[in-house]
């Protein structure tokens, strides 16, 4: 028996040509299914929207701007908004004041300087805030806010949910910061 084998015909690959240019063209447009869009919150609800918000009303200075006071005897503050689970506050700072060591008890806030430069001391060392700098910080978060500036400054926060008590600490942080020799 002779037996012959054939090779297999070679393969000659089809070029596809898709032609998909965005995303639009992939998932379809969003905008055309309006019942699949979230509606638009009227108020934040996430870390982010509330960043969001101390953002937003940095910007806008005519919203704050003439509020503002200094007290060489006490920390001013004033709450600036409030909404459902949070609140807003903007204080000012004098040359030397001080928050002493606290918490914020159960609220998560955003701290935002405003003007100035303020300092902050914590347990992990030291962090300054110039103005539009931002800090995000969670339920128990333990930290002392000082102006160790010559001028004054202002800062703006939020917390959610609103503040219901701020926890005083015995021993603060600058206090126990080591000073080189």
């Amino acid at each position: 028996m002779n037996s012959t084998t054939t090779a297999p015909a070679a393969v000659t690959p089809t070029a596809v040509t898709a032609t998909v240019e965005s995303d639009l063209q992939i998932a379809g447009d969003i905008l055309a299914v309006q019942h699949l869009l979230q509606p638009a919150r009227e108020h934040p609800a996430t870390v982010a929207e509330f960043v969001g918000l101390a953002r937003s009303i940095a910007e806008d200075r005519a919203s704050w701007e003439h509020l503002v006071q200094y007290d060489a005897t006490t920390r001013w503050y004033h709450r600036l908004r409030t909404g459902p689970g949070y609140e807003v506050w903007l204080l000012s700072w004098v040359p030397g004041q001080g928050s002493g060591l606290h918490d914020h008890g159960a609220s998560s806030g955003v701290l935002t300087v405003l003007e100035g430069e303020l300092t902050e001391h914590t347990s992990r060392g030291r962090l300054t805030h110039r103005a539009g700098g931002q800090r995000v910080f969670a339920p128990g978060y333990a930290h002392e806010v000082v102006n160790d500036t010559l001028d004054g400054a202002v800062s703006l926060h939020v917390y959610f949910p609103g503040l219901t008590e701020m926890p005083m600490h015995s021993c603060s942080p600058a206090e126990s910061e080591s000073v080189p020799a």
